[in-house]
């Protein structure tokens, strides 16, 4: 198994590698980058060269931009004009040289500086990632808490009004968007229309560092409790019902039969033969579980509830071409998703030791 683990820690880095030339190249081609916002800005608003200069950001260790000549609004503008953004934005060497430094910056974790913002990208990722940790970290917990057992108790009474009853609610939570459910929520027990149980935003009240522990554990779970049921509602279907038609395509083995014939509890042929078994296809949804609610789940759950996530930070970056920004979070993400895979196949030995990585090719 450690060999194993070392070569898919070794994998990262190429994967890493062209997850990133592939969206630096599309980067590359996409028209509306900075230096054309700016050039926008100087036609349309009157903004005097200096001032375009002066007003469009720090510059970063990576940028994507295509030749002066194919800028969208450069009609009528002063060539060394374009230059000087050019060289502003890091937009004056080829695309290869500016790819390679930024794998090199990259790797070391220096994503550079805003364009816009004019503070290490850096920064900005650990001050947004604990508050995406901590909502998609709650989110996926309950999730898993809730649907495992629910998923096991329909296999078993498959058919029963029970199923029937339980799959027509945790269907209506999946047919709901999230963004609708948190509005509801909001007029229903934030104050809105009924009742104001729970705050309307953020993470933390206001006296928060004054707070005992225990105090401060109880408040985060009070600002958490409608973010996280807006998100989880729509996932409890998808891991429901993946783990209910796990364990009945498990339970009609034939070595679930053979134990029944020799006389085992029901309970110790469920969870001593089946579960482990069973368990195997959940484990592997896990990483994509948990990249899509820190990320494409919680976009619009951190706009509604003002949560400044690391998600909010990555789509605002890309409606304004903050490249370093952009490509930031998307290292970032891209590494978490990653390691999660990696903990993933680390946890199918854990639930079946008959599992062996170190037998097969990487």
């Amino acid at each position: 198994m450690g060999w194993y683990v070392l070569r898919r820690i070794a994998l990262i880095f190429p994967t890493l590698i062209g997850i990133l030339l592939v969206n630096f190249a599309i980067i590359q081609a996409s028209p509306g980058g900075p230096v054309d916002q700016a050039i926008a800005r100087i036609q349309g608003e009157g903004v005097t060269a200096t001032a375009a200069i002066a007003g469009g950001g720090g510059g970063g260790s990576l940028d994507a931009g295509a030749p002066s000549s194919s800028y969208e609004f450069a009609r009528g503008i002063d060539p060394d004009l374009i230059k000087e953004l050019e060289k502003q934005f890091g937009f004056d060497k080829p695309a290869h040289i500016r790819f390679l430094k930024m794998l090199g910056d990259y790797f070391t974790f220096d994503f550079g500086d805003s364009f816009y913002q004019d503070v290490p990208v850096v920064d900005l990722v650990v001050d947004r990632l604990p508050v995406s940790l901590s909502l998609g970290g709650a989110t996926l917990l309950l999730v898993y808490l809730i649907s495992l057992p629910l998923g096991v108790r329909k296999a078993i009474r498959d058919g029963t009004p029970f199923d029937v009853f339980t799959s027509v609610v945790i269907l209506v939570g999946y047919a709901i968007p999230a963004f609708v459910l948190a509005m509801l929520l909001i007029i229903v027990f934030c104050g809105g229309e009924f009742f104001d149980w729970f705050p309307l935003r953020g993470l933390g009240s206001e006296n928060y560092s004054e707070l005992s522990v225990w105090e401060q554990v109880k408040d985060r779970v009070w600002h958490l409790a409608m973010p996280v049921a807006a998100m989880a509602a729509g996932s409890f279907a998808t891991l429901t019902m993946l783990t209910k038609n796990s364990f009945l395509d498990e339970i009609g083995k034939q070595y679930v039969l053979t134990a029944q014939a020799k006389g085992l509890a029901p309970r110790r042929v469920l969870y001593g033969h089946v579960f482990r078994n069973a368990m195997l296809i959940v484990i592997a949804g896990f990483p994509a579980a948990l990249l899509g609610i820190l990320f494409t789940g919680g976009i619009l759950i951190e706009v509604i509830f003002s949560l400044n996530g690391i998600g909010l930070l990555g789509f605002e970056a890309v409606m304004t071409r903050d490249y370093p920004i952009v490509f930031g979070t998307l290292f970032v993400f891209t590494l978490i998703a990653l390691v999660a895979q990696l903990i993933a196949d680390v946890t199918y030995t854990l639930v079946d030791p008959r599992i062996d990585f170190e037998t097969r090719e990487t």
